[in-house]
């Protein structure tokens, strides 16, 4: 595409050079793969600068560069090199727009439906892709575990990537012939400009509790975040939200969208009743235009009905028939590291992602729900290093309260020292049933060996991740492997 194509289209400050003769054929925020007819745009991030890279971004031949500080390279070196210099108010901002038209505005000709909340993200969009392609469409998903376009994974590193990748796996879900898409959308995507300029069909809201302190400093900054998504869509979209969650109305408030509400309360949309679960899954019964569904999920846990009814109710909005999603819900396979149950004759591991003090709570009260007082119930669990400090302690008290016996150990320290976070994990704990075992692998070998023959080991924190960051350093390490492995050792 001609650079003075995307020029005529988008608003900027100033341009420097001769963008009639530039052909931009790719987009990076990282001067390290910026080669010929590259579009570099320098971001201010968290931890570096990318306008401290431009002059990198020059010597590897870009066709351009968009920034926002004007003064951050001289006139001079880009009219000397023949690199266009683009000014504009927001770099975030303009990545979102330029790569939005260059790829050819692909969520225009997507259904795109978006998800939002603290918990239960990941599980619901494995719900929704799994139904709508139980309706005969193609799908594709981004999220925290992975990419998917249709069948074909697509690792990934965040929860919601980057505007320009974004814009490319939708371009790419288009050409593989998908008609929708399925997307988590983080706080973090929405403050930051990532989902900027694109046409969501439908919205889901799936619950709210304090997270991400560490950036937002206030839960009220978070909130507005994520009501964000809500704002966007049109009157011609759908939003789904939880109405059992006290903000769920809130968010959704103000939103021109058609409003679907779920959960238990008697005026909700889609009602949920008669939850069951064990440890092979859960049922329950969905009224919704006056019909009940009897719903079946191999997902095990009370959370996983709202997450379902949730897929239910914007795959129908979108296009798919009741019986058919019930039937796509039936058919949605174990979600990675979401209440995973593993085990060994009747010693059961629960691998899980709970890594917020609600999201342990609710984990270890499906555990407590599926034990019935009958089976001991041990907890293996740490906190990350370089997040949201203030949940340390609360987390150590609801695993003290909550567990015959916890084992204290690190998650992703990263840059932190891990025995300064467990010290302020133990912090929280007003009971004297817990040991700490910095080492991961230790604490669950320990956990599985020590614990009685039916005991419920829950392993919390790290769920699907495999791998763990210590001093910027990422090494492998799956807590469901490793808990196989012991369990193993220990069935022998």
């Amino acid at each position: 595409m001609k650079l003075s194509e995307l020029l005529n289209k988008v608003k900027v400050i100033q341009v420097v050079g001769k963008a009639e003769l530039k052909e931009i054929e790719t987009i990076t925020i990282d001067s390290r793969q910026v080669k010929k007819n590259t579009l570099f745009f320098a971001i201010e991030g968290f931890k570096t600068d990318g306008h401290n890279f431009i002059q990198d971004a020059i010597n590897q031949n870009a066709a351009a560069v968009v920034l926002q500080r004007a003064d951050a390279v001289p006139d001079q070196i880009f009219e000397h090199s023949g690199c266009v210099k683009i000014v504009v108010e927001n770099s975030r901002a303009a990545l979102a727009e330029f790569s939005n038209l260059f790829y050819g505005e692909p969520t225009k000709k997507l259904k795109l439906i978006g998800i939002t909340g603290t918990k239960g993200k990941s599980t619901t969009a494995f719900y929704v892709k799994k139904v709508i392609e139980q309706g005969g469409y193609k799908c594709g998903l981004i999220g925290t575990i992975a990419n998917y376009i249709g069948e074909k994974e697509i690792k990934t590193m965040l929860t919601t990537p980057q505007s320009h990748e974004l814009n490319f796996l939708f371009s790419e879900m288009l050409r593989e012939g998908c008609t929708h898409c399925v997307m988590e959308v983080s706080s973090h995507a929405l403050r930051l400009n990532r989902v900027d300029n694109m046409n969501f069909a439908s919205a889901i809201f799936t619950n709210i509790t304090s997270d991400h302190m560490d950036y937002h400093k206030s839960f009220e900054h978070y909130f507005d975040s994520k009501k964000m998504l809500f704002d966007l869509i049109t009157a011609d979209g759908t939003v789904i939200y939880n109405c059992d969650d006290e903000n769920g109305k809130k968010i959704v408030s103000g939103s021109k969208a058609q409003k679907i509400s779920y959960g238990i309360k008697k005026n909700s949309d889609l009602k949920i009743e008669n939850i069951e679960f064990d440890l092979d899954g859960t049922h329950f019964d969905l009224i919704w235009k006056e019909k009940k569904y009897q719903v079946v999920t191999g997902l095990v846990g009370h959370f996983n009905a709202y997450n379902a009814a949730s897929a239910f109710g914007v795959s129908v909005a979108n296009g798919v028939d009741p019986l058919t999603a019930v039937e796509g819900i039936k058919n949605t396979p174990q979600v990675p590291g979401r209440f995973e149950v593993v085990g060994r004759k009747n010693k059961k591991v629960i691998i899980d992602y709970s890594h917020t003090s609600d999201s342990l709570k609710q984990a270890l009260t499906a555990v407590h729900h599926i034990v019935k007082n009958e089976r001991p119930v041990y907890t293996v669990f740490g906190c990350g290093g370089d997040r949201d400090k203030t949940k340390r302690p609360i987390m150590g008290e609801i695993a003290g309260s909550m567990s015959d016996r916890v084992y204290a150990t690190s998650d992703n320290p990263r840059t932190e020292d891990p025995y300064i976070i467990l010290d302020e994990v133990i912090a929280g704990i007003k009971t004297n049933n817990y040991r700490v075992i910095e080492n991961r692998e230790e604490a669950i070998r320990s956990a599985i060996f020590e614990s009685e023959d039916n005991a419920v080991i829950l392993i919390a924190g790290k769920g699907h991740e495999n791998y763990q960051e210590v001093n910027g350093v990422r090494k492998h390490f799956s807590d469901k492997e490793t808990a196989e492995k012991y369990l193993a050792e220990w069935a022998k």
